[in-house]
């Protein structure tokens, strides 16, 4: 049986340890990164728009990707929550701007709000620890 590994956040968020969840699990080959805002370590959100939110989040979902040893090529589905669909475009766009050589499987829904109604973007990731990026 494969061993589940956690780790959190590097930084952490607050939530974290209030709710009980970790950033980043994974389990044999699949690793699963928890949802991404837009706030830093002191609790300011970066970007004023969902694209900028958006840029903001994939930086740190980047970061949390090579602690575990991988990169966006690895990712096989994102889920992006919206505070504002209307909006999706500047959503998209920055998701185009990260996956278009190697597009993962994405869904993107409006929720009504998020944690902090500054936060307007949410976004959450799997990906699949295949081969070694030497063999590709």
């Amino acid at each position: 049986m494969d061993e589940i590994k956690r780790l959190g956040g590097d930084p952490a968020s607050e939530w974290e340890d209030r709710y009980g969840f970790s950033r980043v699990v994974s389990v044999g080959p699949l690793v699963l990164i928890a949802g991404t805002t837009a706030v830093d370590e002191y609790g300011f959100v970066i970007g004023a728009n969902p694209y900028e939110q958006s840029v903001e989040i994939f930086r740190k979902l980047g970061h949390e990707l090579e602690r575990a040893g991988l990169t966006f090529a690895d990712v096989i589905r994102t889920r992006m929550y919206v505070t504002d669909i209307s909006r999706a475009d500047e959503v998209g766009r920055a998701h185009q701007e990260i996956f278009a050589a190697a597009p993962p499987a994405a869904t993107m829904v409006a929720v009504p709000a998020l944690i902090d109604p500054r936060m307007l973007v949410e976004i959450e990731l799997e990906a699949w620890r295949g081969i070694s990026p030497a063999e590709r």
